[in-house]
């Protein structure tokens, strides 16, 4: 299957986000987002919380990476057709005592 420009540019911003997503890199994973991002957290339970715009995205990033500094995903398959993806993943982590957890996930 031929990939068009469009699928190609999707997967490469998907690629960038993860890796700097790994490094725990704010400002790449910022520079990826535009002004008026929208980013949808799976938590607190049970409909989890809303961050809307740069500022309040970047504070969960902030926040987030240093609550859980071993937080890292691994890609498991990524679909892409044009300016859309879908990815399955599985989120690993260790928490504060030296317990590793992970669990699986979808992106849309």
């Amino acid at each position: 299957m031929t990939q068009t420009a469009d699928t190609a540019t999707t997967l490469d911003v998907i690629d960038r986000f993860n890796e700097a997503f790994n490094r725990h890199d704010v400002e790449a994973i910022m520079a990826l987002m535009t002004n008026d991002v929208v980013f949808e957290n799976t938590s607190p339970r049970p409909d989890g919380e809303r961050y809307e715009g740069q500022k309040s995205v970047r504070s969960f990033w902030e926040q987030f990476f240093s609550g859980t500094p071993s937080a890292r995903f691994e890609t498991e398959d990524m679909f892409a057709a044009d300016d859309r993806c879908t990815i399955r993943w599985i989120y690993n982590w260790t928490d504060a005592e030296g317990k590793s957890g992970h669990v699986r996930g979808v992106d849309v």
